[in-house]
């Protein structure tokens, strides 16, 4: 399979879609320039956008489960927080042309240990989308994880 990359999915999209689900954080204040930075995997037939978090201190001591990876001390994904996302909503982040040499250098770092990674974040993305179809919301993973159909029926308007 092919190297994981970084994109970027449209604010605008990700707007829509927390209306639907409480798990998906947006927000129309301070932050609302917020990227929203992530792996792309397909899932079920459908592309599903993996967000990455900035590293904090707080992470240093949770453990790492099937649905939390950690990216060294750059970033986390949230695998249990990943969305569908449609074609022309998500563009491939331009590593080479950021201007922010500090932030080149940590997509960089970022790039290279998602690369590393790749399988076991595609495994666990797996893992963790079987088994909210399978549990609903009857476990903590279940309780903490978006719900992958409702989602879907909601990107699947979107278009």
């Amino acid at each position: 399979m092919r190297d994981l990359k970084l994109y970027e999915v449209d604010s605008k999209y990700v707007k829509y879609l927390s209306a639907y689900q409480e798990h998906i954080y947006y927000s129309d204040g301070e932050k609302a320039s917020r990227k929203y930075i992530g792996v792309i995997l397909e899932i079920n037939g459908l592309k599903y956008f993996a967000p990455l978090s900035s590293f904090k201190p707080k992470h240093k001591k949770m453990s790492e489960g099937v649905d939390f990876i950690k990216i060294k001390d750059y970033a986390v994904i949230n695998i249990n927080n990943m969305i569908p996302v449609p074609e022309g909503m998500y563009t491939l982040v331009d590593i080479k042309g950021t201007k922010d040499q500090h932030y080149k250098y940590l997509l960089q770092s970022e790039s290279r240990e998602i690369s590393r990674q790749k399988n076991r974040i595609i495994k666990n993305a797996d893992i963790v989308y079987k088994h909210k179809l399978i549990n609903g919301d009857n476990t903590p993973l279940a309780k903490r994880t978006n719900d992958f159909k409702k989602l879907e029926k909601a990107c699947k308007s979107f278009c």
